[in-house]
């Protein structure tokens, strides 16, 4: 059997150790044959054999970026506890979209691995579903995957300033102060990917950049991925604005929950809108999730049940 590891966002270097002193130890503890070309690995050997060798790549690249480092006794471990689970537990590799700090993010459910499937065949995903399902989660695991791997430039998250029940003008501080409450969601999913003494230099030379949707109007953004979170508060225009600012060799991901739509009229949410008019166009996908995602606290998934339950 042949099996081909495509690594992303991992410093091959610290991965292989000195000398591919790491790589070494895996090689020398399986007779498959490794190879490597760049950022791929192929292994070729007894079925069994090249799945562990697979999770044992698989956990490597998540201790290094859980870490910071790998040492070879840390590789040694891996194959060890690996080679004695006899490879168990390998389908979700195919699945990891990038190795952050705190580990592999993957699907957990198989809506998500829909919603990974789909980002991997289109420039424009929208995701819709409740809260909880991973939505923004994985889009800006995508969005650093993808700067990792010198896919795009830079790296472009962005809301709608839509007030909840509150009033930004009677909130404390300049612009920036009032709008960044409403987008720490995606400064916190940057800040369990990256350490930050990394993402900081990044936020600060705008190669990523946390801003309000108005501040999109204008721009046109070449090799960037873009994400607009909590879209069901995009207006129409607002969400053809968005979309319009797609340039060349660019991607966007659009996440919303059409339960919570926090505009004054409900039926001028751009992505209500856009739903029925994008359908079929090639290069566009579109992800649903549901209650049956949602990989927060169980009790989250009964508390979306019971209010589809009030509203039916």
């Amino acid at each position: 059997m042949e099996k081909t590891i495509e690594l992303k966002g991992i410093e091959l270097s610290q991965l292989f150790g000195p000398a591919d002193a790491n790589l070494k130890l895996v090689e020398d503890a399986f007779s498959s044959q490794i190879i490597v070309r760049g950022n791929i690995i192929k292994i070729d050997g007894d079925e069994n054999e090249v799945s562990i060798i697979h999770e044992v790549f698989h956990e490597m690249g998540s201790t290094l970026n859980r870490k910071g480092s790998l040492t070879q006794d840390d590789v040694k471990t891996l194959i060890n506890v690996t080679a004695s689970q006899n490879g168990h537990d390998t389908d979700n590799l195919s699945t990891t979209v990038h190795y952050g700090r705190k580990g592999a993010i993957t699907a957990r459910t198989s809506g998500q691995e829909a919603y990974i499937n789909t980002v991997r065949k289109n420039d424009i995903v929208f995701s819709v579903g409740p809260a909880g399902t991973g939505k923004t989660y994985l889009a800006v695991a995508f969005a650093v995957a993808a700067l990792d791997n010198r896919e795009v430039d830079r790296i472009v998250l962005c809301r709608p300033a839509v007030e909840a029940g509150e009033n930004l003008g009677f909130l404390p501080g300049d612009l920036k102060e009032k709008v960044d409450p409403y987008l720490t969601p995606l400064y916190d999913a940057l800040g369990d990917m990256m350490p930050s003494t990394r993402l900081k230099p990044l936020l600060a030379n705008n190669t990523i950049e946390v801003i309000p949707l108005a501040y999109m109007r204008g721009r046109t953004l070449n090799n960037a991925f873009m994400i607009l979170d909590e879209a069901q508060n995009a207006t129409t225009m607002q969400m053809k604005m968005f979309l319009t600012r797609l340039g060349v060799n660019s991607k966007s991901i659009i996440t919303g929950d059409i339960t919570q739509i926090d505009l004054p009229k409900k039926n001028e949410s751009g992505l209500l809108q856009v739903i029925n008019i994008l359908k079929g166009i090639d290069g566009i996908g579109f992800s649903q999730l549901d209650e049956s995602d949602v990989v927060r606290h169980k009790l989250v998934r009964d508390i979306i049940k019971a209010y589809d339950k009030k509203d039916e």
